[in-house]
């Protein structure tokens, strides 16, 4: 975690208005990712629905655009509220990881849910193309953003 390359993230995050595109790309590169995700909740449907990408093969577009809740790494990280870890996500067998997950090539991947004041807003992922075990410090820092974007979309209409 480069702690300079998250100041940025912040300072996006402080902005009237977010570029929840442009977030993502911070975020994955403070974090010396090569792919991520960004799903908000929608309440109606509860139901997480993508809003930003990176890295993910286009034809793996449709089966993450919405993505139930209890399903997939995003799905799991919702539905339990606390980050989902997968050191390889080539090789894990835990079924927490969709099939098709393992096209995005990556290894070590990270799923961590928005939740303020009790309230989930969405998750957001980001991975890395090695085997990778995060650190406490790293899925703290994660989930204080993740805390953070929840009290964007608490406060305005994304």
């Amino acid at each position: 975690m480069d702690k300079s390359k998250c100041d940025a993230i912040y300072t996006l995050l402080n902005e009237a208005k977010v570029d929840w595109q442009q977030l993502l790309e911070k975020i994955i590169s403070c974090f010396d990712c090569t792919t991520g995700t960004v799903h908000f909740l929608d309440e109606g449907t509860s139901i997480l629905k993508l809003k930003a990408h990176q890295g993910i093969p286009g034809f793996l577009l449709p089966k993450i655009s919405e993505i139930p809740i209890g399903k997939g790494m995003a799905g799991i990280a919702a539905e339990r509220r606390e980050p989902v870890e997968i050191c390889n996500l080539q090789t894990d067998e835990s079924g927490v990881a969709r099939p098709a997950a393992r096209e995005t090539k990556v290894e070590g991947s990270i799923a961590v849910p928005m939740i303020l004041d009790g309230v989930l807003y969405g998750t957001f992922g980001i991975a890395k193309p090695v085997p990778y075990d995060f650190t406490k410090e790293e899925i703290g820092e994660l989930s204080a953003i993740g805390t953070e974007m929840s009290r964007i979309l608490k406060s305005s209409n994304p």
